[in-house]
């Protein structure tokens, strides 16, 4: 089993479960980016009364989950992991937290296709996919997460709603940091 394939397979999990989520870090600023290597897929999940063995269930057997839930430090939050024998890849599930921001993008996330899984997927928005980059870079100081940030505004530019992202970078003190990799990309 490749890699994408096992990401897909936790999407088609989680919807089989009825359980609402959004396909979040590297998978998803690949879609407004640029395409790298990852070893993991990151979900958050909003399990309500549902419980990780309900997706566990609708899995082969190639996926084993870690039985000890963890605690996040970044992001704040629970995680469950799934790790894929197989491949070596790693999909973690997050629980959807309280976070205004985290509630926000939950909200505004859509349905659409994701070419390199061959189906659609729940992703954040571009602007939500910058926010929460940043906000990730300042926490883990990971040059990854900013080099995402820059992929997804050079690709994007100006067709992304700045208003709101300067709304949430100046709550969450990531301002800085957004301007200065505005300013390192290149005009046309």
């Amino acid at each position: 089993m490749l890699s994408y394939e096992a990401a897909a397979q936790i999407i088609v999990a989680l919807e089989k479960a009825e359980l609402p989520y959004m396909l979040v870090g590297s998978l998803s600023s690949m879609l407004y980016g640029v395409s790298r290597n990852t070893k993991d897929a990151d979900f958050v999940v909003e399990f309500g009364d549902q419980r990780i063995s309900a997706v566990a269930r609708l899995l082969p057997s190639e996926f084993k989950l870690d039985p000890q839930v963890s605690f996040e430090s970044v992001t704040g939050t629970t995680r469950f992991i799934f790790d894929v024998a197989t491949t070596g890849f790693r999909i973690e599930l997050f629980k959807l937290s309280s976070d205004p921001h985290d509630q926000e993008r939950f909200r505004r996330r859509a349905q659409i296709p994701i070419p390199h899984l061959g189906c659609t997927a729940c992703v954040p928005t571009p602007e939500d996919v910058v926010i929460t980059k940043l906000r990730w870079s300042l926490h883990a100081n990971r040059n990854k997460d900013r080099d995402d940030v820059r992929d997804v505004i050079t690709v994007r530019g100006e067709l992304l709603d700045w208003d709101y992202i300067h709304r949430w970078c100046d709550q969450h003190g990531t301002r800085d940091a957004l301007d200065e990799i505005r300013k390192s990309i290149p005009q046309p």
